[in-house]
């Protein structure tokens, strides 16, 4: 089976940081390839993998202020369709915009639906030429018919077991409104927890008005956005992983990243989360601050040995290989 991986380019893959769709692809990428699967990988030219690299854009758009995203990207999905008759299956990793290229086509092709920008997009899902999988059974378009939910894998090599917390909490994640990051201020102040928050900045007003302020290197700790051993470091760390979402999350890759460390989850109840978290397992789901301050005082009852596994079995990189190995032969056979 000869499979086009048809990642983002907006960061390199996998990602220095931030990059959780790309981070997703990379993960694919090798698993698939560790299975024998015949694999090129579309994404930034500067991206590491054991797949075969193919592309235009030099490095991330994100990260290079001379790069317009718009055009490399439209250049980028342009060049892997024009490639796509040499294949037996296109699994598109990005947003809309190569549905719109679904007719020049020349292969089935498969759209992992990493969440909705908005529903001004729906017209290119709903027109396209394309089969597609979601990463929740809550975040599915009504209008969309869906050949199966796979949940995303992270590398559990890379996330090692921390049998002893420390006391402080952590909230990873960008820093906007959606995210909460404001909630989980209020929500270890009340519960007398230090905080370490860690992500990009997305709403520069937002961190502004509502998060720097609270900032003291002490009670709340700012690292920006981190990279995988740091990111480990600091959920291991920790107590529990606050979640205090805004909106209805597709998945919530830091949410498997902490269980999978042992560390258990306080998260609002809210799109993708109670299928995410398994209640009184791996974390507990709340609505309200009130809530999330009770729960802080149940979370260190839970077993971090039992958190891990359960993640371990739910979450593992190699289990979403399995589960997108079952669609590409759902879709083009042996």
């Amino acid at each position: 089976m000869r499979i086009a991986l048809l990642g983002p380019v907006a960061w390199r893959t996998p990602p220095h940081h931030y990059g959780p769709w790309e981070q997703v692809t990379g993960l694919l990428a090798e698993g698939l390839v560790s299975r024998g699967i015949d694999v090129t990988l579309f994404a930034t030219l500067d991206s590491v993998t054991s797949a075969q690299l193919d592309g235009v854009c030099p490095r991330g758009y994100a990260d290079d202020p001379d790069l317009d995203g718009r055009v490399w990207e439209a250049m980028h999905v342009s060049h892997a369709m024009a490639r796509s008759a040499q294949f037996d299956l296109v699994h598109s990793h990005l947003d809309w915009l190569p549905l719109a290229f679904a007719e020049h086509c020349r292969a089935p092709l498969l759209t992992t639906v990493h969440g909705f920008s908005g529903a001004g997009i729906l017209p290119a899902y709903g027109r396209a030429r394309s089969s597609y999988v979601s990463i929740s059974d809550a975040d599915r378009a009504p209008e969309l018919d869906y050949v199966a939910t796979v949940y995303h894998g992270v590398d559990v090599g890379g996330l090692p077991f921390t049998s002893q917390a420390g006391p402080g909490l952590a909230a990873f994640g960008r820093i906007h409104r959606d995210k909460g990051t404001h909630t989980a201020i209020e929500i270890a102040r009340r519960a007398g927890r230090p905080l370490t928050i860690c992500g990009i900045v997305q709403d520069e007003q937002y961190f502004a008005e509502q998060v720097a302020p609270h900032i003291d290197g002490d009670q709340v700790v700012f690292l920006g956005s981190v990279g995988p051993r740091r990111r480990a470091e600091v959920l291991g760390d920790s107590t529990a992983l606050l979640h205090p979402i805004d909106f209805d999350e597709p998945f919530g890759l830091s949410v498997v990243e902490s269980m999978v460390c042992g560390t258990p989850v306080v998260a609002y109840r809210r799109g993708s989360m109670p299928e995410v978290v398994d209640e009184g397992v791996t974390g507990f789901l709340v609505s309200t601050v009130d809530q999330a301050v009770e729960a802080i005082t149940r979370v260190g009852g839970l077993d971090r040995v039992e958190c891990r596994e359960r993640a371990l079995k739910r979450f593992s990189a190699d289990r979403m290989v399995t589960d997108y190995l079952a669609v590409y032969d759902q879709l083009v056979g042996n």
